[in-house]
């Protein structure tokens, strides 16, 4: 059966695909070889998907938490006759470390049973279902394990104890008592490819893998710890092999229960670009964040007359046509499920100031730029400065109708106003005029036509009097400072209007509250001075994290319980970004009163 909530989901990464887990031990989502590949473990959106149980046969109780510094999950089963620990990770290659890992991948799940006290009897239940549950495999007995095929793929689980093999896969049980340990491995590969797991995949291997990434990163800022962990989800959702980050690891978890708005996230944007850079730089280093860069820059390929594409597959791959899989229910009966995403096809004009600002900000690690980049970088700071006034399909890629979203005009002049600071380089003086003509036009249509004087903020198109989030960007970007008279205005207004429920929410019809929206007030506040309301909003954002600190894309105020996909990396982002715009603010705030109590009454300096 699929978990009771969003929030029970546990999250596995390999840095080339996903596996998520229900509380009660059970793998209940895979996808190898990549992210967006079709699933073997598919029971999230359907019972008849897939899953790989691993759990005791009698009643019992589940506490699990991450091993320190790792993607490792520790699952801990008590009952009455004692207490057992489940392990469960996605391999490394074996002795992968520091930035190298997950560059190659076993595509091993491995599962490690560790008896604590007492004697525990569990059973394990392997029932794959390729390909989205369309296929119930072959199975068989050979040495070791079972062996699972259908389709163009096959899986092997190893395992040290007997297993019986039935329709569809395989069962076995184990009585295990203290000190007692057994690990399991299911391997995945194309059906005529060799199976046999490569020597020195172990789970110990795996999480000194994890271990010696963090312990390259320091962050000495607030809330270090929730910090460290945004990383390592960041990281998780890292396709290693080319830098490109996933928004989520899932598809079609609902925006609202029941509801039609379920999306496959398992892609790169590109509008999350810049967040997500500046993220890498303050939680990790500059070595994720100009992979990344350098990833977008050659997924883009030559510019020339061609419309940019806003997402791509992981490995740069432009083609993701959406189509709904009707034999599958969904999560919590949320139709239809979606692969695909046809966002691929979408104008939005934010992408412009996302990768030159990108570029912008790894201006110092990129040095002397190469010609494709530099052509790439002035086309879409051309394309800004001559598109900045049509209409486009918005930051939160709206299906209905393109319309002149404010935050989309503002993105592109970050375009015209990064470009002409990195002109030089660029080798662009002479676009410099025109450059600045445009960002000058922008912002005079911005502050005129974005005004709401019916709302007294800054709405999300021109025109118009309804309420967009997303205008919280502005400051954040650098367009209006937090404490202009309008902008301090607007983030009133939407922390009054949007962020009534406790989240907030990207426009008044929208029913669950939007996480990032929430970081991205408290960045806000926190950039006009207001540490204290900045602090409650953050407070508020993180609280939507589960028990392992794994945020989604929104949260239902009224159920209290996640919504979306899941672990959203814009979430995750989000916190480290606003957890970085705290420590600034504080650290001003701190200064400015040392500054004041030196200089002494009066002012002077004693």
């Amino acid at each position: 059966m699929p978990p009771a909530s969003i929030g029970d989901l546990a999250f596995l990464s390999d840095c080339h695909t996903a596996a998520l887990l229900d509380r009660d031990g059970t793998v209940c989502w895979w996808c190898p070889p990549r992210f967006d590949a079709g699933s073997v473990f598919g029971s999230l959106l359907g019972p008849d998907a897939g899953h790989w149980s691993l759990q005791p046969t009698g009643p019992f109780e589940t506490a699990r938490h991450y091993e320190d510094g790792t993607l490792v999950l520790r699952t801990t089963f008590t009952t009455d006759g004692g207490q057992v620990d489940v392990l469960d990770a996605l391999a490394f290659a074996p002795g992968a470390r520091g930035h190298d890992i997950g560059i190659e991948s076993p595509q091993v799940l491995l599962r490690r049973i560790e008896g604590v006290r007492g004697a525990v009897e569990l059973e394990t239940v392997f029932a794959p279902r390729m390909e989205y549950g369309l296929t119930v495999p072959h199975t068989r007995v050979v040495p070791g394990g079972v062996e699972a095929w259908g389709g163009p793929v096959r899986l092997v689980l190893a395992a040290p104890f007997d297993l019986q093999c039935e329709t569809g896969g395989a069962r076995g049980r184990v009585r295990v008592g203290a000190g007692d340990t057994f690990e399991l491995a299911a391997r995945f590969t194309e059906a005529r490819a060799d199976s046999t797991p490569p020597p020195g995949v172990t789970l110990g291997d795996t999480a000194d893998g994890w271990r010696s990434w963090s312990a390259q990163h320091a962050y000495d800022g607030e809330h270090a710890e929730l910090v460290a962990q945004s990383a390592l989800v960041v990281q998780g959702l890292t396709f290693a092999p080319t830098g490109s980050v996933v928004a989520a690891a899932t598809t079609s978890l609902p925006e609202v229960l029941g509801g039609e708005l379920n999306f496959d996230y398992r892609f790169a944007w590109l509008r999350d670009l810049s967040l997500t850079v500046r993220a890498m730089s303050i939680a990790t280093c500059g070595e994720e964040a100009e992979r990344l860069f350098t990833w977008i820059a050659d997924a883009a390929g030559h510019l020339g007359d061609a419309p940019v594409q806003i997402v791509y597959r992981v490995e740069g791959e432009r083609v993701m046509a959406e189509q709904a899989l009707a034999h599958l229910p969904g999560f919590r009966d949320s139709t239809p499920v979606r692969v695909g995403n046809e966002a691929w096809s979408q104008t939005q004009l934010d992408v412009y100031g996302e990768v030159v600002d990108a570029a912008y900000q790894l201006r110092d690690r990129l040095g002397e730029l190469d010609a494709p980049t530099r052509d790439l970088v002035v086309g879409l700071a051309d394309r800004a400065a001559s598109e900045w006034d049509t209409k486009d399909s918005g930051l939160w890629e709206a299906r209905d109708a393109e319309r002149h979203y404010l935050t989309s005009k503002v993105l592109c002049w970050v375009a015209v106003d990064r470009a002409i600071k990195m002109a030089e380089a660029l080798r662009a003086e002479e676009r410099v005029a025109d450059w600045e003509r445009a960002r000058d036009e922008i912002r005079a249509a911005v502050l005129d036509r974005g005004w709401s004087s019916a709302r007294g903020a800054y709405a999300g198109a021109f025109d118009s009097d309804e309420l967009d989030a997303s205008v919280l960007a502005f400051p954040l970007v650098g367009f209006l400072e937090a404490t202009d008279e309008r902008m301090r205005a607007t983030i009133d207004v939407i922390e009054r209007e949007l962020g009534d429920t406790g989240q907030v929410r990207r426009w008044a019809a929208d029913p669950p509250g939007f996480v990032i929206c929430s970081f991205w007030l408290a960045e806000c506040l926190a950039l006009a001075g207001e540490l204290d309301r900045a602090e409650a909003w953050f407070a508020r954002a993180a609280g939507t994290a589960n028990d392992l600190g794994l945020m989604a894309e929104e949260w239902d105020t009224e159920r209290r319980e996640p919504l979306g996909n899941v672990p959203q990396a814009f979430s995750h982002v989000g916190l480290v970004n606003a957890a970085h715009r705290l420590t600034e603010a504080r650290r001003k705030r701190d200064e400015e009163a040392g500054t004041r109590a030196a200089a002494g009454p009066g002012g002077v300096t004693s």
